[in-house]
C-alpha cells in the first residue's frame, strides 16, 4: 500500500530590490533559515523581483538560485518604480500565503514566525505597524504628518505607518490579481478592500548596508498616488476656493468703486493692489491646475491599462 506524503502549507517571501548588492545574499540566507528553524512543517519559496539594478545586484542572484532552486528570481526590463514592482511580484507568488518585505533588513526577518501564527490562527491579512523607527527623525516626522493627512481626507479608513510589510492569504492574492489596476496603492489596496485583517507593531530597524533607494520623487509619487486615488478633497477643494476668491474679488471690486465714487479727488490706490491680486490669483490657479492635472493623469494612466512591468527573465520558475 502506497502512502500518502502530508501536503506541506507553502510560504512565499517576495522580496523586491534594486541595487542591493550589499544585501540580497543576506536577506536569502536570513529568510531560509529563519523558516528551517522556525517553521520546519512548512515548505517555502523566495522571490526576488529586481527593478533593472545597475550593479551586481543580478549575478549574485543568479547564484543564490543555483545553490538554492527554492530561491526564485523575475528581472524585470527596465525600473518600473517602487510601486508595480512590488506589487507584481506579489501576483507571482505561488504559496499559500505570502510575505512581504524589504531587502534592507529594516522589516525585521524574525517577524516571519509571529505573521504565520497569526495566519494560522484565521487572519488574511497581517499588516504590520512601525510604531517605532531608528530612521531620520525629520522624514519620521514628515511621514507621520503624510499619514494624519491621508486619513483626514481619505474617505476609506487609512493604516498609519503601514509601508506594505505583511502577510497576505492566497485569497486576497487572487482578489489582486482580479483588479487589473494599472498603477496600484497596496497600501490603500488592503486598507479598502482586506478582509479579517489584524495589525502587529514593529520597530523600524536602519539598513544593514546600502543608500536608501526611494528619491524625493519616488515618495511624491506615493503620496500622490495616494490622495488622487483614495480621497475627493482635493478637487472639493479647487471648487470651493475658486468659489471664495470669487466672491472676495467682486466684494473687493465693489469696495474700491464705492470708495472711488465717493471720495473721487482724494482716492488713489494706483495699481498695487491689481498687481497683488493678479499675483495671487495666478498663484492660486497653478496651484489647482497642477491638482486637477494629478488626476487626470491618473485617470489617464488607468484607462490605458498597461502591464505593470515587463519581464525580461525568470529563474526557478
Amino acid at each position: 500500500m502506497k502512502m500518502n506524503k502530508e501536503i506541506l502549507k507553502k510560504i512565499s517571501v517576495l522580496i523586491p530590490c534594486y541595487n542591493e548588492e550589499e544585501n540580497v545574499v543576506q536577506i536569502a540566507s536570513a529568510v531560509s533559515n529563519e523558516i528551517k528553524s522556525n517553521l520546519p512543517d512548512y515548505d517555502y519559496e523566495i522571490v526576488f523581483i529586481d527593478n533593472n539594478s545597475k550593479d551586481s545586484t543580478r549575478p549574485l542572484i543568479r547564484e543564490i538560485c543555483k545553490r538554492n532552486p527554492k530561491v526564485k528570481a523575475i528581472f524585470n526590463a527596465k525600473n518600473f518604480g517602487p510601486v508595480n514592482s512590488p506589487y507584481y511580484g506579489l501576483l507571482q507568488t505561488g504559496g499559500d500565503c505570502t510575505i512581504l518585505l524589504c531587502c534592507d533588513f529594516q522589516d525585521p526577518v524574525e517577524m516571519i514566525p509571529l505573521l504565520v501564527d497569526e495566519w494560522e490562527k484565521g487572519a488574511k491579512i497581517v499588516s504590520c505597524i512601525k510604531t517605532k523607527s531608528r530612521e531620520n527623525r525629520v522624514m519620521r516626522f514628515i511621514r507621520t504628518c503624510y499619514y494624519k493627512i491621508i486619513k483626514k481626507m481619505s474617505s476609506i479608513e487609512q493604516i498609519e505607518h503601514f509601508t506594505g510589510f505583511g502577510l497576505y492569504d492566497k485569497s486576497f492574492i487572487d482578489v489582486l490579481r482580479n483588479l487589473e489596476d494599472p498603477t496600484p496603492f497596496l497600501r490603500g489596496i488592503v486598507a479598502e478592500l482586506g478582509y479579517k485583517r489584524v495589525s502587529i507593531e514593529y520597530t523600524q530597524a536602519k539598513r544593514r548596508a546600502g543608500k536608501p533607494k526611494n528619491s524625493f520623487m519616488d515618495l511624491f509619487e506615493f503620496a500622490m498616488l495616494s490622495f488622487t486615488s483614495y480621497t475627493k478633497v482635493g478637487m472639493h477643494l479647487v471648487t470651493i476656493t475658486g468659489f471664495i476668491l470669487a466672491v472676495l474679488s467682486i466684494l473687493v471690486g465693489l469696495v474700491y468703486l464705492v470708495l472711488k465714487l465717493i471720495y473721487w479727488d482724494r482716492f488713489s490706490a494706483g495699481i498695487m493692489p491689481m498687481l497683488i491680486g493678479l499675483f495671487f490669483l495666478h498663484a492660486v490657479e497653478l496651484v489647482f491646475i497642477g491638482l486637477v492635472g494629478e488626476y487626470v493623469m491618473s485617470v489617464n494612466t488607468r484607462v490605458m491599462k498597461r502591464p505593470l512591468v515587463i519581464e525580461e527573465e525568470r529563474i526557478n520558475f
